[in-house]
């Protein structure tokens, strides 16, 4: 091994970021490499408090340190890119100048990070959490700006025309394109500064030479075939006994009391509802969702956020408490991972992060689909059009999936054996990447003898 190989990785400071960034710095500390970790307060405050310093006492035995950068940026959402840039760039430059690493691993939306590593001599590297086919979509910006099928925001010229990148990569929509995000699009200030992060995804792939992403090559062919040198190296998930690490990078502290419950309910009887880390539903939207869940008559277990509701705390439809008292159980934050592999859940009911996809995925389940914006709906589409073990929760003409709509898609997921074969046939194709001799094993072990050089 190099000597002293020590490694500085930089998420995107968001759940979605760091927590597959988190799990990869495992993997490689595993290879006896050294890791620093590099955190916004906030977000290192928000994953102590969670964990009850558990990240403290993994890192130990790993090698992982953690540093954080001073919170001095705040500001509205449109304003991130520009307050990150005014603090970052120094901290991160002044952190390569004090130690000596073997290389940087940055988010593939902070391409300038590898810029600094560049600049002072340091190998680096990008990592994308994202699908692959949302990279492709990425990489082909200037193409579409220059065909005049996008603006330079972002927005689509013809409201009813699609991209399509490939026959075997879903199509975007001019509502779903990966820097639309709908809770926010009143300001094409904040549509911009998330086009502007795509773009610098493009800028990325196009300068580095190692791009590593959280999925396998066998999913998303055609999309890695589009970007030769993407380096899939996922699933990122833990399948060791102990399972120590696998709420690793979680904003939310997890309520385990939920495992009780499940063990109490029938094999593949329970619909888990997680709508991950960001997204948000009106109080009209949860009341529909609350008797949905009431009217399929199936057992459910639902991780509610105390700002689901609009960014407030939800109110249950009167007396849904007590009629789903023997029914359901409602927690604040559940451990996914291990909520998704225990034997008693059947389907996952999910706003299609690409985590959660992933997960799900991983553990062989079978989705109901509820994507809210950016990535999520081309997600959903792998699901219920590519993959084939899902199905999508329409919205009715008045934006809002009705009870009526989720008892039924319920109904349909849980008595259909075609969505359980899929799934568990998709599950044996990813563990298979991950285990010795598999292709995203191959491509870890490629990236960590570079670094061991």
């Amino acid at each position: 091994m190099a000597q002293n190989a020590h490694v500085l990785i930089v998420p995107f400071p968001s759940q979605g970021h760091v927590r597959p960034l988190l799990k990869l710095a495992y993997k490689i500390a595993d290879h006896g490499i050294k890791i620093t970790f590099v955190n916004r307060e906030s977000v290192q405050a928000k994953l102590v408090a969670s964990s009850m310093n558990k990240e403290k006492v993994v890192s130990e035995k790993c090698s992982i340190s953690f540093v954080t950068i001073p919170d001095s940026w705040k500001g509205a959402p449109g304003e991130l890119k520009s307050n990150m840039m005014k603090v970052m760039p120094g901290f991160v430059e002044d952190l390569i100048k004090k130690e000596r690493f073997s290389c940087v691993i940055a988010d593939g939306s902070l391409g300038w990070i590898l810029e600094v590593a560049e600049r002072n001599g340091v190998n680096h590297a990008g990592f994308f959490p994202l699908a692959v086919g949302s990279v492709a979509l990425a990489t082909h910006i200037p193409e579409l700006i220059k065909t005049s099928t996008i603006d330079s925001n972002g927005t689509m010229a013809e409201k009813d025309k699609i991209i399509n990148l490939s026959p075997d990569i879903p199509s975007w929509k001019n509502t779903e394109l990966t820097w639309n995000y709908p809770p926010l699009s009143s300001s094409i200030e904040i549509q911009k500064t998330m086009f502007d992060i795509c773009l610098s995804l493009q800028q990325t792939v196009e300068q580095e030479k190692w791009i590593m992403c959280n999925t396998c090559y066998e999913i998303e062919t055609a999309a890695c075939n589009l970007i030769p040198k993407m380096l899939p190296v996922g699933p990122l998930i833990d399948f060791s006994s102990s399972q120590d690490i696998a709420g690793a990078g979680s904003f939310w502290s997890e309520d385990t009391s939920c495992f009780s419950w499940l063990d109490e309910k029938p094999a593949k009887s329970v619909i888990y509802i997680a709508f991950g880390s960001v997204a948000v539903i009106s109080q009209d939207q949860f009341n529909e969702l609350a008797l949905g869940l009431e009217l399929s008559g199936r057992p459910f277990l639902w991780a509610v956020r105390p700002n689901l509701a609009n960014g407030a705390t939800a109110n249950y439809p009167d007396g849904f408490l007590e009629r789903v008292a023997d029914l359901g159980k409602i927690v604040e934050w559940a451990p996914q991972e291990k909520v998704l592999v225990h034997p008693s859940v059947a389907c996952f009911m999910s706003h299609c992060g690409w985590n959660s996809t992933i997960e799900g995925l991983t553990m062989g389940i079978p989705f109901l689909c509820w994507p809210s914006f950016g990535d999520q709906f081309h997600n959903q589409d792998y699901i219920t059009d590519i993959w084939k073990i899902g199905l999508k929760l329409n919205p009715d003409q008045n934006g809002i999936r009705n009870s009526l709509e989720i008892q039924i898609k319920v109904e349909i997921l849980m008595s259909d054996d075609s969505f359980k074969a899929n799934s568990e046939r998709l599950k044996k194709i990813v563990r298979e990447s991950v285990s010795k001799g598999g292709s995203s094993f191959r491509n870890f072990e490629t990236f960590i003898n570079y670094l061991k050089q």
